[in-house]
């Protein structure tokens, strides 16, 4: 799957500390082979899913969209290469999904 990734995304890796950026990549990669591992979240996030993982005995959640796995499924069928994940979020718990929710519904604008 081609990643994209998203402003607040990117912003957070930049300004991240070297050792954490490549902890970050590692995730994603994972996630990029197994987009569905993650938490699938309901509601206003419905669609989105969530990575945990610890860096230096903190977690850090990576929120990301996968494409639906109907669609998914039939592109591994016809061996379809251009499927996309978006990660829109990397960062503690705290406050991670209130940002989420905004930066979504700026996006929409």
């Amino acid at each position: 799957m081609k990643p994209i990734h998203k402003h607040p995304f990117r912003n957070f890796v930049k300004k991240a500390q070297k050792p954490l950026q490549l902890v970050i990549e590692d995730e994603t990669e994972y996630v990029r082979a197994r987009p569905y591992d993650g938490q699938a979240k309901v509601g206003d996030l419905l669609g989105f899913y969530v990575w945990k993982f610890k860096f230096n005995k903190q977690e850090y959640l990576i929120a990301y969209r996968p494409p639906p796995k109907e669609v998914a499924e039939t592109a591994i069928d016809f061996e379809v290469e251009f499927l996309v994940i978006d990660f829109y979020k990397v960062g503690s718990h705290e406050k991670l999904y209130e940002e989420l929710k905004r930066y979504i519904k700026e996006e929409l604008l």
